[in-house]
């Protein structure tokens, strides 16, 4: 099986990104198994997950399969950057709104 679950893999995921180059598929061995390492442009972060993670979880049952074919379990890990948290928003409080209108 060597390589062919990581190729298989990267074809994938060049298929779906909307920046093909920056995807890099890693693979290593040990005694659980094969893990894919996947890292992908930030921006196509969401476009590899899916709504709902229905996409990588397509991929995963895919790969699974082709894993099991060759007798290996095959995992997949996204190393994806974590979101941008948005800044929190702060309710004016009843004395700012209750400012005196005359003085406009």
């Amino acid at each position: 099986m060597q390589t062919n679950d990581a190729a298989l893999l990267q074809t994938i995921l060049e298929a779906i990104v909307a920046s093909p180059e920056k995807v890099v598929v890693g693979r290593t061995v040990d005694e659980m198994g094969v893990l894919l390492k996947v890292k992908v442009d930030e921006k196509d972060a969401g476009a590899v997950i899916g709504k709902e993670g229905a996409t990588i979880a397509a991929i995963r049952k895919l790969m699974g399969v082709f894993g099991r074919k060759n007798n290996a379990r095959t995992n997949i890990k996204l190393d994806v950057p974590p979101r941008k948290k948005l800044q929190k928003y702060e309710k004016p409080s009843i004395e700012d709104q209750n400012h005196d209108t005359g003085k406009l």
